[in-house]
């Protein structure tokens, strides 16, 4: 763990998404060391792909102490959300537009002893989640479209991770400002610095070299 520019503690949460599902089990114990585990759900309607569902979490909850931190891009979340706690699921976070009921959803998280977290796409304007921002334990800024891991860093993404920084500390300072998408060791200080509080990499820890070495180098450009 790192610390940004207020002095706010930064968790690293590597993406399972860029990992090896053929060594699930070592590949979570190559990042140990990290804060949380970030686990991207698709369903190929809310977004293009297709990923994983509850029993590659339920695997990932079996080899990891991790946090582990779900990210629902599914068509109305509020029916799978129970079986994600259930699987091993620490926080889940929903996205506003995937959801008429998002207080709701927000509300049926933690019923179900979750943090709750919500999310939009980089073309949603930010107002989409102001209303729901004193009720959440994190809000996750989208710096790619989501659906597909190692896309580039939307540069405008910055002031968004600015601007809800601004707005979370008014009504909620305690809640996590999460990025995920294009995260690199090249951004990471800077998107600290603008108010983050938790950095999700995925193929930017999970190289060539390992995970171990990637997380390493996450932290080395924090510090």
């Amino acid at each position: 763990m790192s610390f940004n520019a207020a002095s706010r503690p930064v968790k690293l949460a590597p993406s399972l998404l860029s990992c090896d599902f053929a060594r699930l089990g070592e590949e979570l114990q190559a990042i140990a060391s990290a804060d949380w585990a970030h686990v991207d759900v698709m369903d190929g309607d809310f977004v293009p792909n297709i990923s994983f569902g509850m029993p590659i979490l339920a695997a990932a909850r079996r080899a990891s102490g991790l946090f582990m931190d779900v990210h629902l891009m599914v068509e109305r979340p509020e029916r799978y959300l129970r079986d994600f706690a259930e699987a091993g699921a620490d926080g889940i976070t929903v996205h506003v537009e995937a959801t008429a009921h998002v207080h709701r959803a927000v509300q049926q998280i933690k019923e179900l002893g979750k943090k709750a977290g919500v999310t939009l796409n980089p073309g949603t304007p930010l107002e989409a989640v102001r209303p729901v921002l004193a009720d959440v334990d994190l809000v996750l800024v989208m710096s790619v479209n989501p659906g597909f891991g190692g896309q580039k860093f939307i540069p405008e993404s910055a002031e968004r991770v600015r601007t809800l920084r601004r707005w979370l500390d008014e009504v909620n300072p305690d809640a996590e400002l999460q990025v995920d998408g294009g995260v690199t060791p090249a951004n990471a200080r800077m998107l600290a610095e603008a108010g983050a509080t938790c950095l999700v990499a995925g193929s930017a820890v999970y190289g060539p070299d390992g995970g171990a070495a990637g997380l390493k180098r996450l932290r080395d450009a924090l510090s």
